[in-house]
């Protein structure tokens, strides 16, 4: 059955708060969960009140690049050094995360799978049960349950698991050695590694988003600007002129920023042109690996540029990708 395909970006309200509004339904043609949600939803993105997440549904990392289709399977490409990209199984996914030695994919009853490398565990995540959000550090998982607590499994030599203490949050993300929490009043979190001033966000206010790098931290702001932390080398931290944005994604060495219009922005080190990205349009997600950039469009078709020895930015044949769906915190069980 043909669906039409339609994306609208509001402006940003008068009281300074977020909208950003993303209206699809599908005509890739893919298959629909027979008994989930239906494909790229309608997808409200309302910063003002503080209280939804956003699920990943793109991933990069260095040598890899994974993503969720409409009918619940997962994709990716890349070098796959130790089975994190053994992905071929996995079904009734809604989310993932990827980094150099594992990947985590989040299903939609709540529970998690995980492949890869599991040398500090970082893939013992088969009894989690309630969760909402996934990240992947290089060595460690994160997860978000529906409580707003969180989990984490893998090395934790610089603290970067010790998150059982976290509530109230609607967001997490984990970096290289630190782990990042956005809590549902707009304040942020963070342990593991602070060698470079990553984890000093605690006097930050008004964050919407969060993004964590390897050695920096990076937070979108109601308004629509972007604060950051931590090292600065290569500029990556370079971020406060940025206006209009609604989505974020840190990595190892760049910044990247979705703005409403759909084009894109980023700062960084440009090694291998991953920050190249001044001509993309309709852009609705962006993930940024090491050394790459990866974009999401509004039709659920993929972009990316920057490193792609491996074939990890061979993603141009990819369609129906699942547009990132909001999570509603407002009716969050207590």
């Amino acid at each position: 059955m043909k669906r039409s395909v339609e994306r609208k970006n509001a402006a940003l309200a008068a009281a300074g708060a977020l909208l950003a509004a993303m209206l699809f339904v599908s005509v890739c043609g893919c298959e629909k969960y027979a008994d989930g949600p239906a494909a790229n939803p309608e997808v409200s993105l309302d910063w003002s009140g503080i209280t939804i997440g956003v699920r990943q549904t793109v991933s990069a990392c260095l040598l890899n690049t994974v993503a969720v289709r409409e009918d619940g399977t997962a994709v990716s490409v890349g070098k796959n050094l130790g089975g994190e990209l053994d992905l071929s199984g996995w079904t009734d996914m809604v989310s993932v995360a990827t980094s150099d030695n594992h990947t985590v994919g989040l299903k939609k009853d709540g529970t998690v799978a995980a492949v890869g490398k599991n040398a500090d565990g970082q893939c013992e995540v088969s009894d989690w049960t309630d969760i909402v959000a996934i990240s992947a550090g290089e060595y460690h998982t994160v997860g978000l349950k529906k409580d707003g607590t969180a989990v984490a499994a893998g090395r934790n030599n610089k603290g970067q698991c010790e998150v059982s203490g976290w509530e109230d949050l609607v967001s997490v993300s984990a970096g290289e050695f630190h782990t990042v929490g956005l809590k549902k009043d707009g304040t942020v979190c963070a342990v593991g590694l602070n060698a470079h001033g990553q984890c000093e966000v605690s006097d930050w206010t008004d964050i919407v988003m969060i993004t964590a790098g390897e050695f920096h931290t990076v937070g979108l702001k109601k308004d629509g600007t972007v604060v950051a932390a931590g090292w600065n080398e290569y500029r990556r931290c370079n971020v406060s002129d940025w206006t209009d944005i609604i989505a974020v994604s840190a990595s190892e060495f760049h910044t990247v920023g979705v703005k409403k219009d759909g084009t894109v922005v980023a700062v960084g080190y440009n090694s291998c042109g991953q920050c190249e990205v001044s001509d993309w349009t309709d852009i609705i997600a962006v993930s940024a690996g090491s050394e790459s950039t990866v974009g999401l469009k509004a039709d659920g078709t993929v972009v990316a540029v920057g490193r792609n020895d491996h074939g990890q930015c061979s993603i141009s044949d990819w369609s129906c990708i699942i547009t990132p769906e909001v999570i509603d915190y407002t009716k969050r069980d207590s």
